[in-house]
């Protein structure tokens, strides 16, 4: 199974979250991109972020983007 298209999209959002500050969530704006909007929403109705525009990581979210960031780190070197 490959990653598609939606995948690498959620994937790229997860990686903007800050892990050190649980405290600090994201916001997509009405002006980012429409495909950063729809893995917003996707990721909300996974259950990964508590707000369909962001807002912040669930305890499932906070796994998924330890994993995305460690991931991403390990194809980066």
């Amino acid at each position: 199974m490959a990653f598609t298209k939606e995948m690498v999209e959620e994937l790229d959002l997860l990686a903007l979250f800050d892990l050190e500050n649980s405290q600090a969530g994201l916001k997509v704006h009405h002006d980012a991109s429409a495909a950063a909007q729809a893995a917003a929403g996707r990721l909300h109705a996974k259950g990964l972020i508590d707000k369909q525009d962001g807002g912040y990581l669930t305890n499932l979210g906070l796994d998924a983007a330890e994993h995305a960031q460690v991931l991403l780190g390990i194809l980066r070197s």
